[in-house]
């Protein structure tokens, strides 16, 4: 058996707030996504404050596939991706693989229902623009993370 040096068995400052922030902001989407799925399985309609075009995104024929709403992808998205920031800010190789590779997914999704919001229904909803804040801040945190320490450092 090898020992750990010191800086390898404890993780570093900043991966522990990145990931930390990042796991704040994965329980901000996984409660936006989550309502927007009971809504969607319940029949409620959001509380849009009349905003029409939140509306015709909710009940348009792109909020299901294969009668899934697509809330409920994001609530899996958003609910993985909280689980690898919280094993990456423990310093896990792999969830921080993991993280930036549901980011990535979650990040390409958005933009494909960004495109869709604005150049096919013509209408936007609040709820999946604060999503899509969501997605492009884990996306821009992906991005500054730093990378892993070699065992060689």
């Amino acid at each position: 058996m090898s020992k750990r040096s010191k800086t390898e068995a404890s993780p570093s400052r900043g991966a522990v707030i990145l990931y930390s922030v990042a796991g704040l902001f994965c329980l901000f989407g996984l409660a936006d996504a989550t309502y927007l799925t009971v809504l969607a399985l319940t029949g409620e309609t959001a509380a849009c404050s009349g905003q029409a075009g939140c509306f015709e995104v909710l009940g348009s024929a792109y909020s299901k596939v294969a009668g899934i709403p697509v809330a409920a992808f994001g609530v899996a998205g958003y609910f993985a991706a909280f689980t690898c920031a919280t094993f990456a800010a423990f310093q896990d190789p792999r969830a921080r693989k993991f993280f930036a590779l549901t980011v990535g997914v979650l990040f390409a999704s958005t933009l494909w229902l960004l495109y869709v919001q604005a150049f096919l229904l013509h209408a936007f909803c609040r709820y999946c623009l604060f999503s899509a804040a969501i997605c492009f801040l884990l996306m821009g945190l992906v991005v500054a993370s730093p990378s892993p320490r070699s065992p060689e450092d």
